[in-house]
């Protein structure tokens, strides 16, 4: 029977390698390496079995941008946002008593994973998102009524994924596609 050597570098797992590729996908689409580049790139990252292998597939990008976190908070009142607005990594919204209105149309979203995390008590919220946008949201938790969702008939590919996570106490939560 062989022996393992005890120093043997930890495999890497599919959230690294699935962080890659998605750092490797946003540098070609920000022009900062070619076509041919970035299939090569790919097949290291996908083929890597350890974490410098990964880093080394990497080394040639900029530094990736710092995830951003923001928290909207009132204790009763309303809280609007709509228009071009620019939208955090992750956003999460606090409120005791109040609506909700989040309009993402025409938001400036430079992240393909948004997460929004929602704190309510009472108060219905409404989130709209950008047409080819495509939504998550099993962890939402409603004291009272369900989470109304009605899915985009027609969209294009490629549009940012949409997280929703947290918890309503009494209200309704609304998902919808913009129309434009």
């Amino acid at each position: 029977m062989t022996s393992l050597p005890e120093n043997r570098p930890p495999r890497i797992s599919e959230d690294d390698r699935d962080t890659a590729v998605r750092r490797l996908q946003e540098a070609y689409a920000e022009g900062h390496i070619s076509h041919e580049e970035m299939d090569g790139l790919l097949n290291q990252a996908l083929t890597a079995r350890t974490h410098d292998g990964l880093a080394h597939a990497l080394a040639s990008l900029p530094a990736e941008k710092p995830a951003t976190t923001s928290t909207i908070a009132v204790h009763g009142g309303r809280i609007r946002r709509r228009g071009p607005w620019r939208v955090p990594r992750t956003l999460k919204v606090e409120s005791a008593y109040g609506n909700v209105r989040l309009d993402l149309s025409r938001a400036v979203i430079e992240y393909p994973v948004i997460d929004i995390e929602l704190q309510l008590g009472t108060g219905k919220a409404k989130i709209t998102v950008p047409r080819d946008a495509v939504v998550e949201f099993e962890n939402v938790g409603t004291g009272w009524k369900d989470t109304h969702y009605k899915p985009a008939r027609r969209s294009r590919p490629g549009g940012p994924t949409i997280r929703i996570s947290g918890t309503m106490g009494f209200g309704r939560l609304k998902i919808r596609h913009a129309h434009r």
